[in-house]
């Protein structure tokens, strides 16, 4: 890389920091991509996330219950475990020799082994045993989250999806969920094991020699501060990797996804050498990070060595003076190295208990979203014909900007009626309010004479059915996915369905028919292929109403004009809305509406429209010039 070109990276993605004082590489754009992963930080309302929280393990009180009580078991004998050193040391290792019996003291060190290993063995399983039911109750506690917040956002309008990146919502419902479990599953139950040893430590460490004991307590904190500082300064660098590594992954992603236009414009060398730049960045970073992650544990294990030398060397002052033996010297050096283990481990599971919270906040926010408005009155018609009337309908996405205007019009069963107009006229806002993703701020819209507000939702969209501009397909055959607009479809419901709208010849064709596995989205078709199969979904819902939103915008001419016979039959007796930009989907309309800055400005048929020379006829004379 050129100095050139390293200078125009470093304008690109530098700063100075007021804090520092330095250059710093600003990656806050690329690196906000990745911190849609998982919370950061520690949480905004620790205590009433941590009680609800909380609520999802009360159906499991029983097994948490044993689970403590397997940890308690697991505590007491691995510290009488610890504290049976002492008499076998004394008894039958360090002992007078003047006329010694070795005989019996070979059996009671033997008898001494014996229980060692019956505690030990105690020990084992009860971690065993309070580790597998803290992963039960857990595991079903995550379970129920995960079915809450599922249900939840199949509750939650359009809006808020609209509103929400799908990456983010796709985080609180993977990365932050199982943040949480890592923390019921290990953590959790390791605070309370360590809280236990720690207590328990301190009383037999007092009993056994106050003075080692009160060392051990007193030198421990200080090495905690200590080992916070450095754990901090690791922290900093930790962050920094993984803001790094977000921007190298973040401009990985934009460049494969955008390769075709990367190479339309042989920007690959230029892209190389972004990479690269952020790549340096990053490695820089790795090491620095590595580095003091690294020197952390070796230098708390020297710290923890030091307060053990101390413990040592002061108990073997008090065993050369006649006030202490070796067996109680041996106990307290192994008390010494378990309180600060469970302080160590706490210490350090509690950057998993923040990042699990905050997980959890986030979570719940989700929960708390406000979800589709119901006025408990609404109504469930037993069929609905199609008869829609706006009436001057105005509405706005924000309060601060109305999108629409006073907007007037009906349509009944049988009719065709086409929205043209420039994009970001509000022709898909329209298609928005009649299938009450959004409610209208005023006038009124009816269907069958009944405000739409008063229809039920589900049986308001039962009776609506939508071919969109961008098509979704599941994971499944080609028949599940068509069948997917009516559940009770036979098959050859399905397949004629597909022949109304010219699917089944390469539906036919495929390597299964419509057997074929579509996986990704419907990646092993063509653009147009998709689109036929959604609206052939559209097809066999048999709603009376249906919405054409740019519904053959991939589909060639000649599959189009294939599309028209089909499409004319799926449209009789149904009330059929269609937004375009092809004159040929729109010319044949019963009525068409020229829609400009959220205002009818001019309504009637093609003929009508074409003769009155206004905004319709310029463009339909931009589309014949642009053919």
């Amino acid at each position: 890389m050129t100095a050139e070109q390293k200078k125009r990276l470093d304008e690109k993605y530098s700063y100075s920091n007021e804090a520092t004082g330095k250059k710093e590489m600003n990656i806050t754009g690329r690196a906000d991509r990745s911190k849609a992963l998982g919370a950061t930080g520690k949480p905004k309302n620790m205590g009433k996330t941590v009680k609800r929280l909380a609520s999802y393990l009360k159906k499991e009180k029983k097994t948490i219950v044993f689970a403590v009580i397997s940890a308690l078991i697991h505590t007491i004998t691995s510290l009488a475990a610890s504290y049976m050193l002492r008499p076998i040391i004394n008894k039958y290792i360090f002992f007078d020799e003047t006329g010694a019996d070795y005989g019996p003291r070979l059996l009671g060190l033997l008898s001494g082994i014996l229980v060692l290993a019956v505690l030990y063995g105690a020990s084992v399983l009860s971690h065993w045993i309070q580790q597998r039911l803290m992963l039960s109750a857990s595991q079903s506690a995550l379970e129920r989250m995960r079915n809450e917040l599922f249900a939840k956002l199949q509750g939650l309008p359009v809006k808020y999806f609209d509103q929400n990146s799908t990456g983010d919502i796709m985080s609180r419902f993977t990365n932050d969920v199982d943040a949480v479990g890592e923390m019921l599953n290990t953590t959790l139950i390791q605070i309370i094991s360590g809280a236990l040893t720690v207590v328990g430590t301190v009383i037999l460490m007092v009993y056994t020699n106050p003075i080692l004991g009160l060392i051990t307590v007193v030198a421990t904190p200080i090495l905690t501060l200590l080992s916070k500082q450095i754990i901090k300064k690791g922290r900093s660098a930790y962050s920094r990797q993984q803001k790094c590594l977000g921007a190298v992954n973040g401009f990985s992603e934009e460049m494969i996804s955008g390769q075709k236009v990367v190479k339309v414009f042989s920007h690959e060398k230029t892209a190389r050498e972004e990479f690269d730049y952020l790549n340096d960045g990053l490695c820089e970073a790795q090491i620095k990070a590595q580095f003091r992650s690294g020197i952390m544990g070796p230098v708390t294990h020297q710290l923890c060595n030091l307060i053990y030398a101390l413990v040592a060397s002061v108990g073997g002052i008090m065993i050369a003076g006649g006030q202490f033996d070796i067996g109680g010297l041996t106990v307290s050096l192994n008390y010494t190295r378990q309180f600060n283990r469970p302080i160590n481990e706490i210490s350090m599971q509690m950057n998993t208990v923040f990042s699990a919270i905050a997980g959890a906040e986030r979570v719940f926010e989700v929960m708390d979203a406000e979800e589709e408005k119901s006025l408990g009155d609404e109504l469930r018609p037993e069929k609905i014909t199609g008869h829609v009337i706006l009436k001057n309908v105005s509405f706005g996405y924000t309060p601060e900007k109305t999108v629409l205007h006073d907007i007037s019009l009906y349509a009944k069963p049988g009719q065709k009626i086409a929205f043209v107009g420039s994009t970001g006229a509000g022709k898909t806002t329209v298609t928005n309010l009649l299938s009450r993703f959004y409610d209208i701020e005023k006038g009124e819209i009816t269907i069958d004479g009944i405000p739409i507000e008063k229809i039920d939702r589900s049986v308001l969209r039962k009776n609506v059915a939508m071919v969109l501009q961008e098509v979704h397909l599941f994971t499944g055959t080609v028949m599940e996915n068509i069948r997917y607009g009516r559940l009770d479809a036979t098959d050859e419901e399905v397949i004629e369905a597909a022949k109304a709208v010219s699917a089944h010849p390469f539906i036919e064709q495929l390597e299964d028919g419509y057997m074929t596995v579509l996986e990704n989205d419907g990646a092993n078709l063509s653009g147009g292929q998709r689109q036929l199969i959604s609206i052939a979904r559209a097809a066999i819902s048999k709603a009376p109403i249906l919405i054409l939103d740019e519904a053959t915008s991939s589909v060639d001419t000649r599959t189009e004009k294939h599309i028209e016979k089909g499409m004319d039959a799926l449209m009789e007796d149904r009330t059929t809305f269609v937004i375009a930009h092809r004159l040929s989907t729109v010319r044949r309309a019963n009525a068409i509406m020229v829609l400009e800055k959220g205002r009818i400005i001019e309504r009637g048929d093609h003929d009508e429209l074409v003769a009155m020379g206004g905004r319709y006829a310029d463009l339909c004379n931009e589309i014949v010039k642009l053919d």
